[in-house]
């Protein structure tokens, strides 16, 4: 189906976006130049922003509802972490050329898919033309009773760590997508490369953890550059450090056949990054009173390791000893 080209700024914002915005009264169907927000009472409002950017982020080739559900997904994923239910949203979109309307019609179906999943609603933003690769920013805004945001660095010694999910299918996905040779040689059906690179593509925020780790977490954040870089980043707050077990590390059925078939894949659930999970920080006396919760509500989490006194973080093979890796995870610099 061939659709007449984009026409204008308005034509993308009043054609594309404002419907997605449509059942928010303070966005005003995106007419105006700001929103308005009124948190209910007794309520914190909670703000994180990330971009997502094309050749580092997603492919440029990747389907615009992916796109679409990355972006905005890996936001929430924030909010999730700090114990916020997902409510709103500002996005811009800085476009190299002009969008084929094939394109929009596809991301704004991708954000009508994700909004209507994770419970937010989009409410204003910006659109524009530069120099560069396709980029969408998002400050994504939750709810969270007043004072009751689950901070990243006020975890304890001795305090359980856990984490949500399974951790280097992303990073595995990635590497899928990318079509690297090592990759024909592991033992995966072809479902199952699917599945690896479907999580790659669209993260999956855990909604159900939002009121838990309200509850029961010390400390929390997602995993994004990897659990090594992303714990480390928790534990420096406090001056503190952490042990792992490698062999408690989460994986799924096809990543734990990868990682059977070649050991050294361990780096991806370690430091692939992309897992979008959370890791959390529970007190010793919380711990069972956690993991039931999380239970009940058919949250998957595994404990992973302790906080520890000493700065730095050990990832422990079966016997006991440090593993060396490469990198601790992604860094933009």
């Amino acid at each position: 189906m061939n659709l007449p080209p984009i026409l204008s700024e308005a034509d993308i914002i009043q054609g594309y976006l404002a419907p997605l915005a449509a059942h928010y009264r303070g966005a005003f169907g995106l007419s105006d130049d700001a929103a308005a927000i009124a948190p209910p009472p007794g309520m914190d409002l909670v703000a994180t922003m990330d971009a997502v950017a094309a050749g580092v982020h997603f492919f440029p080739d990747d389907p615009a509802t992916d796109i679409a559900w990355k972006a905005l997904a890996v936001n929430v994923s924030d909010l999730v972490a700090k114990g916020a239910a997902p409510h709103a949203y500002l996005m811009s979109l800085a476009f190299p050329e002009p969008p084929a309307r094939e394109w929009l019609a596809g991301f704004a179906a991708g954000l009508a898919s994700a909004q209507t999943q994770l419970g937010i609603t989009l409410i204003g933003g910006d659109t524009d033309r530069r120099p560069g690769p396709l980029t969408i920013t998002i400050t994504a805004l939750g709810l969270v009773p007043a004072g009751a945001m689950v901070q990243r660095g006020t975890a304890r010694a001795g305090d359980h760590l856990f984490v949500s999910g399974t951790l280097g299918d992303s990073a595995l996905g990635l590497v899928l997508r990318t079509g690297e040779p090592q990759t024909q040689s592991w033992p995966l059906a072809s479902h199952e490369r699917l599945m690896l690179i479907r999580r790659y593509l669209r993260p999956e925020p855990r909604l159900g953890l939002i009121p838990i780790l309200r509850q029961h977490a010390r400390a929390a954040m997602d995993i994004s550059d990897g659990l090594i870089k992303d714990l480390g980043r928790m534990a420096a707050l406090n001056s503190l450090g952490a042990e792992v077990h490698a062999s408690q590390l989460p994986r799924s059925i096809p990543a734990g056949k990868v990682v059977a078939a070649d050991a050294g894949m361990i780096s991806a659930l370690a430091a692939g990054g992309n897992d979008y999970e959370v890791l959390a920080a529970i007190p010793p006396d919380a711990v069972a009173a956690f993991r039931a919760r999380a239970k009940a509500t058919n949250e998957f989490v595994t404990q992973i390791g302790r906080m520890t006194s000493r700065p730095g973080v050990q990832v422990l093979d079966a016997d006991g000893a440090p593993i060396t890796f490469s990198s601790p995870g992604y860094d933009h610099f």
